[in-house]
């Protein structure tokens, strides 16, 4: 009779009489030409003890097939707690004879993926395992699951080593993983842009790379509403980890191809699915073929995670190529890209009622008159009016970092920003006080907690002084303004103007105001002098991450 090379025939429930032994190989030949996987798990409580999460990660199998199999083995595990950790398993060392048989071709326990001559890199994972763990906590509302340290390495190794990176650019799209943190300690050379929404991912990524002099970028967006100018064709690869639903990987697959520059460019995009679940994958594939995107390549299980254990916290690797008219996508991107929060999918039909009159409690707070319309969600990408009128902005649902952009965004004078209750910006002083610090010459500001209601706030935002005449530039109470304040209040008012540019025709024009002549050329070599990063210069003030905007405008005010 013909044997099975892998064992499959010691798996069948004739050939044994445990119950236990029978109820393990009859899910593994439940999971047919896929039983390695369920083998995977075995090998590890074989040669446990293993937590739960961590026979999830190092197999990338769906939390629930490892859940079935703890059950099956019943009686044959020993459980171990101990205080404040999660529960271990191991089989009972009398019963590993038994199942060695069906672990069939499974030798060994599997572990992470790791790229030929991960070995040699100990100095990096170390370090990346300190970055990671003296960065910003996952947010949830943002669909944050950290990839592991080796994965973050492996990912880097992985990049350097499939392209010529050699005079290219490399971007990428959110990046709490801090991906490029890695890449740029294997090529410190090498130009990498990062464009990320949360500000406390920015300023630990920003502050890392410059101690070590790695030439990466930060730039602040919400992708919902586009990428910021510089970021626009500049890369040759592009990196996302985006939320792991259809719209958000969508959206963010498309603003990826915006950023490549046209010819030879990639879009490498992480996204994982549960195997009992595969249509979801049907979907997000069949999303990615609709914006021209070939898939060259999908590395199945590529990364780990701590967490998603719904889709064995891991994901694919797609290496996608750009095809002629890719990335087309309608006019308005969705809201709602998240599995979680205020803006996730779920949630896109649950909009908080607004009525007439929380309208008329907003225009009460910043003194309009005239009839405005409900608050709305305003796209910060452009300047927001009316000039000189009235903004009433709803950013409940905001995922923290909304309010200082509509606000450098609005032409209005009067803006009234509806927030959630414990929002950073409004939820104690320390948090006023920054906002106000940064907007200064601009707005005055004021914070009104629990209005229009239960678990909402107000930031209501009038003028600080009367519009600026160059000729007599002055503050709220007609006295002179020193110059380097009077610029700053330039650069407020025109946030979405390229900051040399904006700079530089200010201090022409106060020099004028003062009867002295200053021409474009030196009044540029007196920018490029006084600004304290040069490469920020080039960006506009609202693309800026928020502490290399407030370290921005405390130099051009000190000037």
């Amino acid at each position: 009779m013909a044997t099975s090379q892998d064992g499959a025939d010691a798996e069948r429930p004739d050939d044994v009489t445990d119950t236990a032994l029978a109820a393990v190989a009859g899910l593994s030949q439940e999971a047919g030409i896929h039983r390695d996987r369920v083998r995977a798990v075995l090998a590890l409580i074989v040669a446990g003890p293993v937590s739960l999460a961590d026979a999830v990660r190092l197999a990338a199998v769906p939390r629930r097939t490892v859940e079935e199999l703890l059950t099956a083995l019943g009686p044959d595990l020993d459980r171990i707690s101990r205080r404040g950790e999660e529960e271990e398993f191991r089989l009972r060392p009398d019963r590993v004879a038994q199942y060695r048989p069906l672990l069939g071709r499974v030798s060994r326990p599997p572990s992470e993926p790791r790229q030929p001559g991960f070995e040699d890199h100990a100095d990096l994972v170390a370090t990346t395992t300190e970055d990671i763990a003296s960065g910003p906590p996952p947010l949830p509302h943002l669909d944050h699951v950290p990839a592991t340290p080796t994965s973050v390495v492996n990912r880097a190794l992985w990049l350097r080593d499939t392209y010529d990176l050699v005079d290219a650019r490399v971007m990428f799209l959110g990046d709490h993983d801090l991906t490029s943190l890695a890449l740029g300690g294997l090529c410190p050379d090498l130009p990498i842009t990062v464009v990320d929404l949360d500000e406390r991912v920015l300023e630990h990524i920003d502050t890392i790379a410059t101690r070590r002099g790695l030439r990466v970028r930060c730039l602040h967006a919400d992708l919902r509403f586009g990428l910021p100018p510089t970021a626009v064709r500049q890369a040759d690869l592009v990196f996302t980890d985006p939320p792991y639903t259809e719209e958000g990987i969508g959206l963010f697959a498309a603003r990826g191809v915006e950023a490549l520059r046209a010819g030879t460019g990639r879009l490498l995009v992480a996204y994982g699915y549960s195997a009992r679940t595969p249509r979801l994958g049907l979907t997000v594939q069949r999303q990615l073929g609709r914006l021209g995107l070939l898939f060259e390549a999908i590395l199945p299980d590529f990364d780990r995670y701590v967490g998603a254990q719904a889709i064995g916290s891991s994901s694919d690797l797609y290496v996608c190529r750009p095809v002629s008219g890719a990335g087309r996508r309608p006019q308005d991107a969705p809201s709602n890209i998240y599995t979680h929060g205020a803006q996730s999918v779920e949630a896109a039909g649950r909009t908080a009622e607004r009525t007439a009159d929380w309208t008329s409690r907003l225009r009460d707070l910043v003194g309009a008159t005239d009839d405005d319309s409900a608050p709305r969600r305003v796209d910060w990408s452009e300047p927001v009016g009316p000039p000189g009128g009235v903004l009433l902005a709803d950013a409940t649902g905001d995922q923290g970092f909304g309010p200082l952009r509509i606000l450098l965004a609005a032409s209005a004078d009067r803006v009234a920003v509806l927030v959630p209750d414990g929002h950073p910006d409004v939820v104690d002083e320390a948090g006023q006080r920054r906002l106000a610090g940064l907007l200064e010459g601009r707005y005055q500001l004021r914070f009104h907690r629990g209005v229009p209601g239960r678990g909402q706030a107000v930031i209501a935002a009038t003028p600080a002084g009367p519009a600026e005449d160059p000729a007599r530039p002055a503050d709220r109470t007609g006295s002179r303004l020193a110059e380097g304040e009077w610029c700053a209040r330039q650069l407020l008012r025109r946030a979405h103007g390229r900051v040399d540019n904006v700079w530089r025709e200010a201090l022409i024009r106060r020099r004028a105001a003062d009867g002295v002549s200053l021409n474009k050329k030196e009044a540029r070599e007196l920018v490029r002098r006084l600004a304290p990063r040069r490469e920020d210069l080039a960006e506009r003030l609202i693309d800026l991450p928020r502490h290399r905007l407030a370290e921005l405008l405390a130099a051009v005010r000190a000037s």
